[in-house]
């Protein structure tokens, strides 16, 4: 489990855990049964206090994204397909509404930002991406 915390990024540090973790839950690079590192272990790894590790672990348990074995590590926990859609759509949309803030803070109409959007989903953006940086820098 990869997870790298900004502790400048006015994001308290618990809710980029608790992010970051359930983002890797959603998108199925943590699988169901899949062990969380112990609360000790994630604080040493990362430098932070046991109780943000914990308060953490408590949100994604209360989401019901993994589960709480007596003694043991916290485990993921099997989602319904259905559940996992609707955890991706909501993952989506909150990771697109920075974009979409930045597109109208640029101005950009909305069927420009949408062919943006379209170039880059399907990987076509490359030649343009280049010279518009230059024109920025």
């Amino acid at each position: 489990m990869v997870v790298v915390i900004d502790p400048h990024s006015g994001v308290p540090v618990f809710r980029q855990l608790r992010d970051q973790i359930r983002f890797q839950i959603v998108s199925g690079m943590l699988k169901p049964g899949d062990e969380l590192p112990s609360t000790r272990a994630l604080s040493a790894e990362l430098g932070l206090n046991p109780m943000t590790i914990s308060k953490a672990y408590s949100y994604l348990e209360m989401d019901g994204l993994v589960e709480k074995r007596p003694g043991l590590c916290l485990v993921v926990n099997e989602l319904a397909d259905d559940d996992i859609d609707t955890r991706r759509v909501m993952q989506f949309r909150h990771s697109a509404k920075p974009v979409a803030a930045i597109a109208r803070q640029l101005g950009l109409s909305r069927q420009k930002a949408l062919e943006i959007f379209a170039e880059t989903l399907d990987g076509t953006d490359g030649a343009g991406a280049a010279s518009a940086s230059e024109e920025v820098g």
